[in-house]
């Protein structure tokens, strides 16, 4: 029996997938616990407008990211930090240095957990930060430490 989901159910799919269940099951489990609906033309024709809203949503969303990611690839985020002997880092500069330096510098909100970083900056020059952005779409980030 053909049926769509409306919330997630688990070895089945996920809320909004048409999936194939066993008559039983959907007669008596998930058509009463309003887990699914039955697959008629009216529904169908309602699920196929919904998937096809959700479609230009995402081709919206991708297309905004790829803005994000040409942006954050075109600037450069420049941080001050004091240094000791050998010009190394008292601290370090983190995900969340990098944020504020965004936001005062370019008025851009990134939240730290998108900013990837291998280890955290310890000494002073030019590196490459990857900024996580969407699914599949990240960008590269140049973070400039120099001395205060």
């Amino acid at each position: 029996m053909k049926v769509i989901l409306i919330s997630n159910v688990d070895k089945l799919g996920k809320a909004g997938d048409m999936v194939n269940a066993k008559t039983g099951y959907a007669r008596n489990f998930l058509l009463p616990n309003k887990l699914a609906v039955e697959a008629t033309k009216e529904n169908v024709k309602i699920w196929e407008k919904k998937q096809e809203e959700l479609r230009a949503q995402e081709r919206e969303n991708i297309k905004n990211a790829n803005e994000l990611k040409e942006k954050i690839e075109n600037i450069k985020v420049k941080i001050l930090a004091k240094t000791g002997e050998g010009d190394r880092l008292f601290g370090s500069i983190t995900s969340m240095d990098i944020e504020k330096a965004l936001k005062e510098q370019h008025n851009m909100d990134i939240d730290k957990k998108k900013i990837e970083m291998k280890d955290n900056i310890k000494s002073l020059g030019t590196f490459s930060v990857v900024v996580k952005i969407y699914p599949d779409i990240n960008a590269n980030l140049e973070v400039i430490v120099d001395k205060k």
